[in-house]
């Protein structure tokens, strides 16, 4: 029985590829396939199935297409949702037999009411493995506040219950060396407050989950699950959808978006109002010059989360800067959270604009030992947080003002835009994108801290105030 896992950190999601005696089956996959099919070519295996726990949200899943070049049946746990491809909607406890091995559904509503696990039974009958999608998280559960922003009498106060229940009947009752493998790890907002670790044993979790307390009643599961919870990204509706009815294949959008333009044709669109330009460069580098109106989302990062929200329209037309052999893997992460309209590359990239003499801006940087020597002079120097509330509250410099980059419109009343403030986030991705759609809305004043919190915090020279433990990560 071979179990391996595919993580893909910018989405801190976790794809599987399971194989027995010849067959095996994809659970979870993302919407770029060709490496689930290479690895079963490579090992001489037939696909014999598509499992997803769930309607996905944070990504766009890559179901529809692997079915198309595998012939594969998609397999979904118990719904009445009408899908725009065929699919088979699996009963509590069915079992699909895969090899030698066998794999059950186990209909665990709460994330969203369709959610399921899949149980490895491995070739000697033994219960082996969870793979429990967005249910059962390490050291957290899914939220169960997204589905009603596509259904809205499924409120989180229905799914947490139902998750109580879950909890209660299916998960609980399994034996202890059973190896956890959830749907995603820290980093993703499907839960609150998930570990960095991507496998584990139910036994572990029972110890350490504060979900898997078969001491609390329903009115304390369901408070405990509810607090801490922040609105999710704009996208993650959007997505649903999509995964519920279907999307065009990756190799349509890589064929329309692979497409490059000179400066003076790019500059043409750019100017066209319906038209947002996306610099995927480091933050170090957009820093030193950029195509003024731009917004910079480094491709060497969360590009696919941050693009999916700071950008609310999902059919938005994107017009891309990018280093000179990157523009498929711009492509494939837009792909990933469903913007599927990137119309072009700046042809040779940003040098190719300086050298056609464009109008080019720049944004002031300072490094975290200069900054300490400027707050100690002025210990009320304005300075904006960009980190999300959980992280400012653990910690954070005396006097900053937190502006959480995630909702960062419903604090541009803040800020004033004749004012000088001192920008920073963890690390210095975050804030150049904070600084870069500020400046595309007519804030001029902003200077960013090289390496952000975490620099400023390793001079020692900058006064923080005393760490708490966050107790949510969203």
């Amino acid at each position: 029985m071979k179990i391996e896992q595919i993580y893909t950190n910018c989405l801190a999601h976790g794809a599987y590829y399971l194989e027995s005696n010849g067959e095996a089956a994809i659970i979870d996959p993302l919407r770029d396939v060709e490496p689930y099919i290479e690895m079963a070519k490579k090992r001489g295996a037939t696909i014999k199935y598509i499992f997803e726990t769930h309607f996905h949200a944070d990504f766009v899943s890559g179901h529809v297409d692997l079915s198309k070049r595998t012939g594969a049946p998609i397999i979904y746990g118990p719904t009445k949702m009408e899908t725009g491809f065929e699919c088979m909607k699996g009963e509590d406890n069915q079992e699909f037999k895969l090899g030698n091995a066998t794999i059950r559904l186990m209909h665990t509503p709460g994330h969203t009411m369709e959610s399921s696990c899949f149980l490895l039974l491995d070739e000697s009958g033994k219960e082996t493995a969870l793979f429990s999608g967005d249910t059962l998280f390490i050291n957290d559960v899914g939220r169960p506040d997204l589905a009603q922003h596509v259904i809205a009498d499924m409120t989180q106060e229905k799914l947490a219950s139902h998750m109580y229940d879950t909890i209660h009947n299916k998960i609980l009752p399994l034996a202890d060396d059973i190896i956890v493998y959830p749907g995603h790890g820290a980093g993703s907002a499907c839960g609150k407050n998930l570990s960095k670790e991507t496998s584990d044993t139910i036994g572990h979790q029972k110890q350490v989950n504060y979900a898997l307390n078969p001491n609390l009643s329903r009115a304390e599961f369901i408070s405990q699950l509810l607090s801490g919870l922040t609105p999710p990204p704009g996208y993650f509706p959007k997505n649903v959808i999509k995964n519920i009815q279907g999307y065009d294949a990756l190799d349509e959008i890589e064929k329309r978006g692979m497409v490059f333009f000179s400066p003076d044709e790019f500059e043409k669109m750019a100017n066209q109002m319906d038209v947002l330009v996306i610099d995927a460069r480091k933050a170090t580098v957009f820093a030193e010059g950029f195509i003024p109106g731009s917004v910079n989302i480094g491709v060497v990062g969360s590009f696919a989360v941050w693009v999916g929200t700071v950008v609310p329209d999902i059919h938005q037309k994107i017009l891309l800067v990018a280093e000179p052999g990157q523009e498929e893997e711009v492509i494939t992460r837009l792909a990933r959270v469903g913007y599927d309209n990137p119309i072009g590359f700046l042809e040779g990239g940003f040098q190719s604009w300086k050298l056609a003499n464009k109008a080019f801006e720049t944004i002031k940087t300072i490094s975290a030992e200069a900054f300490a020597k400027e707050i100690e002079q002025n210990p009320m120097l304005p300075v904006l947080d960009v980190r999300k509330k959980s992280e400012f509250d653990s910690e954070h410099l005396i006097n900053a003002i937190n502006t959480p980059l995630d909702y960062y419109e419903n604090q541009l009343w803040e800020i004033d835009p004749n004012q000088t403030y001192f920008v920073h986030c963890a690390g210095g991705y975050r804030s150049m994108l904070f600084i870069s759609l500020l400046r595309k809305k007519g804030f001029k004043n902003l200077i960013d801290i090289n390496g952000g919190f975490t620099a400023i915090k390793s001079t020692g020279m900058v006064d923080v105030t005393e760490f708490v433990c966050p107790s949510t990560m969203l």
